[in-house]
């Protein structure tokens, strides 16, 4: 999982004095509304590093054509989380990975709490902007807490009971053998 800091992220979002600019220039990097996506995507060059927020209201397959298949038109998708009880963006997350194919950057944005890493990483977001009193070092110790699943996830998909958990630690590194996490909870 990645964190963003907002001073410091390479995507820029495209605005004016009165809001988002309605037809914005080509450039990389550029992080676009869905409506100004919509106003641009048939003359957007092909390969450029493009993004563009969700509101955790839309379907997320108007996206479809965009995310998906051999050249996706978009690197980075966030979802926003307009407040940290709505999880509709968790829904729109896992779409966009299982069903979309969707290989790209996928981003957490809003009010996105300390609390919800480990759901985040199990839907399919790699990257996250915490809300400004939340802390990068206790986000990235949530990731840590539970070392296995039982149910499958966009990560791996296979629950635990069908996996071959010896060679699962094998690939990992993991000198501890699979008894030892017997009764552990995964």
């Amino acid at each position: 999982m990645r964190f963003i800091d907002p001073r410091h992220d390479r995507w820029h979002r495209v605005g004016g004095e009165d809001g988002p600019v309605p037809q914005p220039d080509p450039q990389p990097y550029r992080l676009l509304t869905l409506e100004q996506w919509h106003a641009v995507r048939e003359h957007w060059p092909a390969g450029l590093p493009t993004g563009v927020m969700l509101p955790n209201t839309v379907d997320v397959a108007t996206l479809e054509a965009d995310v998906g298949g051999a050249r996706p038109r978009l690197a980075l998708v966030a979802l926003e989380f307009p407040k940290w009880t709505d999880g509709r963006a968790y829904s729109q997350a896992r779409l966009l990975r299982a069903r979309h194919g969707f290989a790209g950057e996928l981003r957490a944005a809003g009010d996105v709490l300390v609390d919800m890493m480990l759901l985040l990483q199990r839907c399919g977001f790699d990257a996250v902007q915490l809300r400004p009193d939340q802390k990068v070092e206790a986000a990235a110790r949530a990731l840590g807490f539970f070392a296995g699943h039982y149910q499958g996830d966009v990560r791996q998909p296979l629950p635990l009971w069908s996996r071959d958990l010896a060679a699962e630690l094998a690939s990992h590194g993991s000198t501890a053998s699979a008894e030892f996490f017997a009764g552990q909870g995964i």
